[in-house]
């Protein structure tokens, strides 16, 4: 199971079968033959050295699945600067408010953080949000996150740094991995992995399925008759194949679907969103390595607004269909001693258009259609180098991307087909430049100091330019005119391991985003995304992992003084904290592995006060929470879980809106089952 699950990613590894022996009657043992055996293990290309030199953080598949919440926004805010969006997770938000950062960079809710799977990015052609609830926990092996201005194979999301997902290894889900569990609300979740070997190669099936009834976001005395639970149902499956072309060529292939139904605040606020994908990777790990993908992705959304007045629908957002293609190829030629080269190009493609129709809140008809939509497009051609000259490496990689912008549109016309609005925004293409370059110093043996340097680049994704929305009472409008965020940064700090049991690391950093775009309120109730002259956000970062015989400790922490800079900034904003940004955040495990099979974590968090909007007008507290979770062995591969969320019942505020508020996770009591984990 395990050579499957890791084989739907991708990868193949050459190892050595072990020696057989054999008794013969009289009891000697006889030597058996070795057979050299081609071992799939769905693994991409060896990470790069140049990985140490920026700052980066890798999650191990013991704290993955591990989680309090099962869910994998819990695992990566195990990562000093990671932040999504808003503080509600993917059971009790709205989908396309799912977008992932790191630095406080701030933003909307697009991803400004390029999240991979098994080399596929993952975020929504459309809104650019990242579908959680379609990423199963148990099915990964390893989480490698990188933050800062990202270079190398779709550098051009990577304006905030790297989230790269990769699939378990075949022997991490041999055979049947199984889960379910059930909490205090009585909602579910039930997850398998079957792994099963073909020849010399391996598939694996895998299918997660959450429900639940949710609860309430709504405070207790802001709830009307019609306030609703934030009931979810959602489900994945996934198929992935590896097998070996030759010794030293694999090919790695998947094909997954999902879909995530909600309901946030009022009785009627539903949404939907859907997806299928496919991609087919070859690997090549001979003297001329090589890495080739190709993948397409469908996806759609769709939403019902409800008044917060009369509580009956005002919008029906009943589809977004888009598309998503890319590919990319990537080479790695034996060419210099003590070089590590790579050179490659990779292309994305997103189109999608917005199918939605005004409601009247007393009669419910429809008063107006609307469509909007369009395309975006990125092409990059990239070289990197990383040079070892004794304990000094060194990395420089130059990137170059042609962005195009096309085909952009808005209609809206009356229930009668009268035009009311209409758009049709001009095609535009730009080249940009990036380029990242950086350095690491073996100073002493437990000691590495590190420097680098970036630039980066995003899109404004399709529903940045064409699609306005609604969070009753608050419209925020679309602007076609908007700019590519472009980022210049850098960073110095040092990884050290005092002793054998403990492992330090420091990063300080000063990142700025030009062009950042962000929901500007322009007057009561209204608000348009536009470019700010800029967003600069700095800090510090640091981690610990310490290991004392049974007992380990994990901590990471971030501080980040992050703010909107120049004076030409809508409504004297210069100055003013990034909206959904807190200034510091932390987290502390303690873990306690008394025998094996058993593991018994507590896990404390912190994040500081934030505001809701880029005025500063509506603070969201600062909220600390306790989750904790307990994995004790039955029989066999069989063993019982017990997992708490936020268990001192701490009031975390999502949303404010003018005194309108949203609550995240209450105290939350798990208790399942799990079998070959």
């Amino acid at each position: 199971m395990k050579a499957l699950l890791r084989l739907s990613v991708c990868g193949i590894a050459l190892a050595p079968c072990a020696p057989l022996a054999a008794q013969d009657a009289g009891g000697e043992a006889e030597d058996a033959e070795v057979v050299e055996e081609i071992i799939v293990t769905g693994r991409g290309l060896d990470p790069a050295l140049s990985t140490g030199i920026y700052a980066t953080t890798t999650l191990e598949r013991d704290v993955i699945v591990a989680s309090p919440s099962g869910r994998i926004e819990d695992v990566l805010r195990n990562v000093a600067g990671f932040q999504q969006f808003r503080r509600s997770d993917s059971r009790s938000s709205n989908p396309s408010a799912q977008g992932v950062t790191l630095r406080a960079l701030g933003g909307n809710a697009t991803s400004r953080a390029l999240v991979l799977l098994d080399g596929v990015p993952l975020a929504d052609p459309f809104f650019g949000y990242i579908p959680l609830p379609a990423i199963a926990p148990e099915t990964l092996g390893m989480v490698r996150v990188t933050r800062g201005g990202g270079s190398g194979p779709f550098g051009a999301g990577a304006l905030a740094g790297t989230i790269e997902l990769e699939s378990a290894e075949p022997g991490a889900t041999a055979g049947f991995l199984g889960s379910a569990a059930i909490n205090d609300r009585a909602e579910t979740e039930a997850s398998g992995v079957l792994t099963q070997k073909l020849g010399r190669g391996f598939a694996v099936a895998s299918g997660r399925w959450d429900r639940g009834q949710g609860f309430f976001t709504t405070p207790a005395d802001q709830r009307v008759p019609a306030s609703a639970r934030a009931g979810f149902d959602s489900w994945n499956a996934a198929l992935r194949a590896v097998a070996p072309l030759t010794d030293s060529v694999e090919v790695q292939a998947r094909v997954a679907a999902f879909r995530d139904d909600r309901t946030l605040r009022f009785e009627g606020a539903d949404s939907f969103s859907t997806g299928e994908e496919a991609s087919i990777r070859f690997v090549g790990r001979g003297a001329w390595q090589f890495d080739a993908l190709a993948y397409v992705q469908a996806r759609d959304f769709g939403n019902v607004v409800i008044s917060s007045t009369r509580f009956t629908p005002t919008l029906d957002q009943r589809r977004t269909p888009s598309t998503g293609i890319g590919g990319k190829f990537e080479l790695r030629p034996p060419i210099l001693e003590g070089h590590d080269i790579r050179i490659g190009a990779d292309y994305r493609r997103a189109e999608g258009e917005l199918q939605e129709e005004a409601l009247n809140a007393v009669s419910g008809a429809i008063t107006e259609r609307r469509r909007a939509g369009g395309a975006t497009s990125n092409l990059g051609l990239f070289i990197e180098d990383d040079w070892q000259i004794g304990p000094l490496l060194i990395n420089g990689g130059l990137r170059a991307d042609r962005t195009t912008i096309t085909d952009g549109f808005f209609r809206a016309v009356s229930a009668a087909g009268v035009p009311v609005r209409t758009l049709a925004a001009p095609d535009r293409a730009d080249w940009a430049v990036n380029w990242r370059a950086g350095a690491s110093f073996n100073a002493t043996r437990r000691l590495d100091i590190r420097a680098a340097a970036y630039t980066g680049l995003r899109l404004p994704t399709l529903n940045e330019l064409y699609r306005p929305f609604v969070v009753f009472p608050v419209v925020t409008e679309a602007n076609a005119a908007l700019e590519n965020e472009r980022l210049e940064g850098f960073e110095i700090g040092l990884d050290w391991q005092p002793v054998n049991a403990v492992v330090l690391s420091v990063t300080a950093f000063d990142n700025e985003v030009e062009n950042a775009i962000a929901n500007v309120t322009i007057g009561p109730n209204l608000r348009r995304r536009e470019n700010l002259p800029a967003i600069e956000a700095r800090g510090i970062e640091a981690s610990v992992a310490a290991k004392f015989g049974a007992v380990s400790l994990d901590g990471a922490l971030a501080w980040t003084d992050a703010a909107v800079r120049g004076e030409g900034a809508s409504l004297n904003l210069d100055g003013n904290r990034p909206a959904q940004t807190p200034a510091f955040a932390a987290t502390l495990t303690l873990g306690w592995q008394p025998a094996p099979g058993w593991r018994v974590a507590a896990t404390a968090r912190h994040t500081s006060a934030q505001f809701e909007d880029d005025l500063e007008s509506d603070r969201l507290a600062p909220a600390t929470t306790l989750d904790a979770f307990i994995a004790a062995p039955l029989w066999g591969k069989l063993s019982l879980i017990a997992r708490a969320e936020n268990l001192t019942d701490e009031a975390i505020i999502t949303r404010n809106q003018g005194g309108s508020i949203d609550l995240g996770v209450p105290r939350t009591l798990w208790l399942g089952l799990r079998y070959g984990f």
